[in-house]
């Protein structure tokens, strides 16, 4: 055989094993999607067929919504049109009070008081921190693009504004960290109202006589005697919502009390710890409406508005101001904090509760969403339940990164359109007012409008003129409620990172408490079962 017959043979040798080797691979590849389209694609709907079902209701409610504005539905129509939407919101709302006693209790009678007291403490620093840098976002988006330029007087208004002093509402704040009655506040918070009282003047109540020098007939007299003054006075008063700061620092109390009591508490941690679970189960359940009620909510919301022109033109750069605002916040600031601090993709985490997101998107409440965040924190993302049951439900009620970026950007809009400079401490009372101001705002729809008047009343700008924004607020309100949810789970993630020393010394200490209980029951088992292999020794056995 010649030198180029052998080459030739290697050559064809070698192609032969290279088709060979290319066809097992691709029979492999063939046999790999077959069992893709059929196992994986199960799994695949089962892990996220409930992710699918809510971005698809949230696209089909949005292009519904466009759809049905030119039949001009009355009042009553749009009403009967979002009832499915209603329902999904009393669902939720239904387990949000059960669902925030017995998570923080729990979980705080899981933790001892050393290890929640940190992990509390880097919950707080962890918000406040992303409080400050969600104001400072707004402030610098707005000072930036500075969208009220044009001025107020084209501009629509709508709605009408209560009055509230930022004495009273600091009070009620505090008023209602401590509710005189648990009952009442599942469904009641304390809230300062404003009546008139009538007023005599000094020289009537005291009835001086007056000189013929000062008053020189008696006509004049009688009526400064009968004169009365008008004066805004506080009066007590409450309104329909859950009391849910105060249901929160109960719960935390109840909870350090029960963890404290040992093995005599053992029964009631049992008691929240089988509610808890249950209040999951239902949202389970309620998690296969969810799409439904979010695709007629958001299809109503729209068929609602009543002037789509309002959106263009000043108001429109207000509108896009925010937005901006709320996704920098969102999807560059929230995620680098977590990013530095716990060197993971915070992308992947945020993949995990698209459920969520999509939920706040859809209610526009914070403390709504809250059994939907539970789930996907727990089930999808595998969160420690001492942290979630601990972390969450405070985070719902005082940590609102959205509320606080929209107040600042809001009040320095609010002072743009009036042509009112601000200088540096003005805007500096903003941001500090911008800040408090959204730890008192309750997590419902638009609570943030009424915490705005705060901000605008430290700086002295008119609060009337809130209803400029309130046509575009339905909107803005679900971007920051997505925001404010986005900013707890991720605030979860953080604490579980930096307390997991504690949680594994808490492990540790409660193997070792069983491998005792263990050791102790030994010698009993023993006993037991010497008894048990002892025969009764029978007549022949004596013989």
């Amino acid at each position: 055989m010649t030198k180029n017959s052998a080459d030739e043979t290697i050559a064809v040798k070698t192609m032969e094993r290279i088709h060979h080797g290319f066809h097992k691979r691709t029979t492999l590849a063939k046999k790999r999607v077959q069992r893709m389209s059929t196992d994986d694609m199960r799994k695949f709907m089962k892990n996220n067929g409930f992710v699918l079902f809510t971005v698809l209701a949230v696209i089909i409610g949005i292009i519904l919504g466009f759809c049905l504005r030119e039949y001009q539905m009355d009042f009553r129509q749009i009403k009967y049109f979002s009832f499915p939407g209603e329902l999904l919101m009393r669902m939720l709302q239904m387990l949000v009070m059960p669902l925030i006693i017995s998570s923080l209790v729990t979980g705080m009678a899981a933790l001892d008081s050393k290890a929640s007291g940190k992990m509390g403490l880097r919950a707080v620093i962890y918000y406040t921190t992303t409080t400050v840098l969600a104001v400072i976002t707004g402030i610098i988006m707005v000072l930036i693009i500075h969208p009220g330029g044009g001025g107020k007087e084209k501009m629509h208004r709508e709605g009408k504004i209560e009055e509230v002093h930022s004495a009273d509402a600091f009070m009620d704040l505090v008023r209602n960290m401590f509710p005189p009655n648990l009952v009442e506040a599942c469904f009641k918070q304390f809230k300062t109202n404003y009546g008139i009282r009538k007023v005599k003047p000094i020289i009537a109540q005291n009835e001086t006589v007056i000189s013929d020098s000062v008053i020189n007939n008696f006509s004049q007299a009688m009526n400064l005697l009968l004169e009365v003054t008008e004066e805004m006075v506080p009066i007590p008063g409450s309104v329909n919502a859950v009391n849910a700061l105060g249901l929160v620092v109960f719960s935390m109390s109840f909870g350090l009390v029960i963890g404290k009591m040992k093995e005599d508490g053992v029964i009631l941690r049992d008691f929240f710890n089988c509610l808890n679970e249950a209040i999951m189960q239902l949202v389970s359940v309620i998690m296969w409406y969810a799409p439904m009620g979010i695709l007629f909510l958001i299809a109503g919301k729209i068929v609602e508005m009543e002037d789509m022109t309002v959106v263009g033109g000043q108001l429109g750069m207000y509108t896009i101001t925010v937005i901006v605002g709320l996704l920098i916040h969102a999807l560059i600031v929230l995620p680098l904090l977590y990013f530095f601090i716990t060197h993971k993709n915070p992308f992947v985490f945020i993949g995990g509760l698209v459920q969520a997101l999509v939920t706040a998107l859809g209610t526009s409440s914070s403390s709504a969403t809250l059994p939907i965040t539970f789930r996907c924190l727990e089930d999808k993302i595998g969160l420690d339940k001492r942290i979630t049951r601990f972390v969450l439900p405070v985070g719902a009620t005082i940590n609102m990164d959205g509320t606080a970026l929209y107040e600042a950007l809001a009040a320095i809009f609010i002072a743009q359109v009036n042509n009112f400079e601000l200088n540096f401490g003005q805007i500096l009372t903003i941001s500090i007012t911008a800040t408090a101001a959204s730890i008192g705002a309750a997590g419902i729809p638009q609570a943030g409008l009424v915490t705005m008047v705060i901000v605008l009343t430290s700086v002295g700008l008119p609060t009337d003129d809130i209803t400029l924004i309130i046509a575009v607020d339905w909107f803005l309100d679900r971007l920051r409620t997505t925001t404010n949810v986005l900013g707890d789970s991720l605030g979860a993630g953080i604490v579980e990172h930096l307390s997991r020393h504690e949680l594994q010394k808490m492990d540790a200490e409660a193997g070792n408490f069983v491998i005792e209980e263990n050791e102790m029951k030994k010698p009993y088992q023993l006993i037991c079962q010497d008894k048990e292999n002892e025969k009764p020794i029978d007549s022949e056995t004596k013989m």
